[in-house]
């Protein structure tokens, strides 16, 4: 039964952020689906390619960069000419690391830079402009690794334990202007960024191990239609046989 009190995402200028892969594609495809108005990004334009020709819908994408000043810059003022305008952002671009000590500085730099630095641009780049218009909604994409700490992940979890930690306390300073924010925190999900073969991941999913990338988006469904004054602070999916150390 359909609430009328829900949010429709009919006609809704959208960025999503990391729609070429993973959750992100996933994602593009079902705001489409629901007639959302969506420009995406990435940083290779034939993965970018290779997403937007399986959509229907009124979804444009442009190849940047989320970690580099001049990329966000770019994609905002790509949503400022083709969009006219943010109602929502989701934020799911990311990349995987190693450990610290096996990473050369300039390489755990950029996914710091990929997969946190970017987050926070791309929320103030949103904000300012739905400050203007009486509200919006910030969706963040952030993983289980901020709290299950695994080892192998000191530079992925970090990333994403900023996420979270900026996500709650950012909401307390934006609700007054209108604007919604949300995390999610995803388990292990069914990408690019699992270092397993695909028929391992296959048997993953359905083992009940790994998520397909579909249910997250689904997750983040759920999370853009809920009515304008319910906010979905913290959201944790997980597989039901979840590996935490």
């Amino acid at each position: 039964m359909t609430d009328s009190r829900h949010t429709s995402l009919s006609g809704k200028r959208i960025l999503l952020t990391g729609g070429t892969t993973g959750i992100g594609r996933a994602t593009l495809s079902m705001l489409a689906a629901e007639g959302a108005r969506v420009l995406t990004f990435g940083r290779h334009q034939d993965a970018l390619d290779a997403a937007l020709s399986d959509i229907d819908g009124d979804v444009t994408g442009i190849a940047e960069d989320a970690a580099t000043a001049q990329g966000i810059e770019r994609v905002f003022d790509a949503v400022d000419e083709r969009l006219g305008g943010i109602d929502m952002l989701v934020a799911c671009a990311a990349l995987g690391a190693r450990p610290i000590h096996e990473m050369a500085d300039e390489e755990w730099r950029y996914v710091i830079d990929a997969n946190l630095t970017g987050y926070l641009a791309c929320a103030r780049g949103a904000i300012l402009r739905m400050e203007g218009q009486g509200g919006g909604h910030l969706v963040f994409v952030g993983s289980i690794s901020a709290e299950i700490k695994a080892a192998g992940e000191s530079v992925y979890a970090a990333t994403k334990a900023g996420i979270q930690a900026f996500a709650e306390t950012l909401r307390k300073e934006v609700a007054e202007k209108g604007i919604r924010v949300s995390v999610i925190q995803p388990g292990s999900i069914d990408t690019e960024m699992q270092e397993c073969s695909d028929e391992e991941k296959k048997a993953a999913v359905a083992e009940g191990r790994m998520l397909p990338a579909e249910d997250v988006a689904e997750t983040i469904l759920f999370i853009l239609t809920r009515p304008a004054t319910c906010d979905i602070v913290n959201l944790r999916v997980e597989p039901l046989i979840q590996k935490t150390a």
